[in-house]
């Protein structure tokens, strides 16, 4: 199942688009998922009885409109609504545990990307228990490929798995892209041939089970020397889908993500796919 998390706002309803596409491609069902406070979610004869009527009223208004536009955009897919009580950061977080992917859009009604991205789409991408895919505003034309940040860590192959699955599934080209400088104080050291084929042997020990086990996916491999956010950030202009992996250690929410998971989170320039440490790739 993938879930939707939506806001009544139009990159709601993008993410609805998106996850609707993704749940015919793996022929799974989707649920549209809105939260809303918990005392209205139960009728009440108090005398806020008729501001919670009108709310809940709302709500589903929110959750019809995001099941029109699934069911519009990919008839043949099963998509029900559900109407989860509480914050919407800890509703998500909790539905999550039933989900292979959960979805949410970067921007809602505010406009305002940093402070969504800080609360409610940062705070799922920080602790949900599966893959959390963030979608802005659609870019036009996007280019037939996923882009995938390889690090060698346990992050980065759980990224790596998830990509060619998705590349695989999407019938699209993969890019693995490492970003690599070597420090010194006051800056990096700078790029030498030696240290560029040191780097490219190890992406390509990194890719060969992956390789294995996709062999129809089509692969490029690319080493660039420079920071990992801008690396990526430029690797994935245009592109279907940029993965990256968490570090899920600890309790604070940048050491959960790692600094470039969290800072793509602000700076991804299409569909970003955050793979938790409790995701299965494989499913």
């Amino acid at each position: 199942m993938i879930i939707v998390g939506v806001d009544g706002s139009q990159t709601g309803l993008d993410a609805t688009g998106w996850a609707a596409a993704e749940a015919a491609v793996r022929n799974v069902p989707l649920t549209v998922a809105h939260a809303c406070p918990k005392w209205l979610c139960e009728e009440s004869g108090d005398r806020y009885a008729e501001v919670g009527r009108w709310m809940r009223e709302q709500a589903h208004t929110v959750l019809t409109e995001a099941e029109d536009r699934a069911r519009r955009e990919q008839p043949g897919i099963s998509v029900e609504s559900a109407l989860l009580p509480g914050d919407p950061r800890t509703a998500l977080i909790r539905v999550s545990e039933r989900a292979e992917l959960l979805v949410v859009g970067c921007r809602g009604i505010g406009g305002v990307r940093g402070l969504l991205v800080g609360s409610v789409a940062y705070g799922v991408a920080a602790h949900a228990a599966t893959t959390v895919v963030l979608v802005p505003e659609p870019p036009t034309a996007p280019r037939d490929e996923v882009v995938v940040g390889a690090d060698g860590s346990p992050g980065g192959a759980r990224a790596l798995g998830f990509a060619f699955r998705e590349a695989e599934l999407r019938g699209l080209r993969l890019r693995a892209v490492h970003a690599w400088a070597w420090p010194h104080p006051g800056g990096f050291e700078p790029a030498d041939p030696q240290s560029e084929r040191y780097e490219q042997r190890r992406l390509m020990d990194w890719l060969t089970v992956h390789r294995e086990r996709h062999p129809d996916v089509e692969m490029v491999a690319e080493v660039v020397h420079g920071h990992p956010v801008e690396v990526l950030r430029e690797a994935a202009v245009g592109a279907a889908l940029l993965v990256v992996g968490s570090r899920g250690r600890g309790q604070v929410a940048g050491m959960i993500l790692g600094s470039v998971s969290q800072a793509m989170l602000h700076h991804a320039p299409c569909p970003l796919a955050v793979v938790r440490p409790a995701a299965d790739v494989t499913r």
